[in-house]
């Protein structure tokens, strides 16, 4: 995870604190809108993913948890609420598909992107 981290916050820009939290936001995203088998091989393929997956669950605020905070408005809003901008949110999820491609193949990692509802602008 410290690589991948490292890997997003200089491709875009970010605090590495910033970098893991994104990363967490992203994975849960995937792994509630996803499809199923592989989004658990992205997950299993990246060590500590787990454990940025439950901190991000973690922070939602109360109000994202009382509206139910599904979908992919409610993760760019949880990424904005971050404080970053559309291009940079657009370069993690660019620099994570790439390094799922890498971890889990291509065909995999074009299964998340295809079966994940309104992914397809972040790529």
């Amino acid at each position: 995870m410290d690589e991948l981290i490292e890997r997003l916050a200089d491709k875009a820009g970010l605090d590495r604190p910033v970098a893991g939290k994104t990363i967490g936001i992203i994975l849960a995203f995937l792994r509630n809108e996803g499809p199923q088998q592989p989004v658990q091989a992205l997950i299993d393929s990246i060590s500590g993913a787990e454990a940025a997956i439950e901190a991000a669950d973690a922070s939602r605020s109360g109000l994202s948890r009382l509206i139910g905070g599904g979908g992919v408005m409610a993760m760019g809003t949880r990424l904005l609420g971050l404080g970053l901008s559309v291009p940079e949110i657009q370069t993690i999820a660019r620099e994570l598909f790439k390094a799922g491609r890498d971890k889990i193949g291509a065909d995999q990692m074009g299964a998340i992107i295809e079966g994940t509802p309104g992914l397809r602008q972040f790529t």
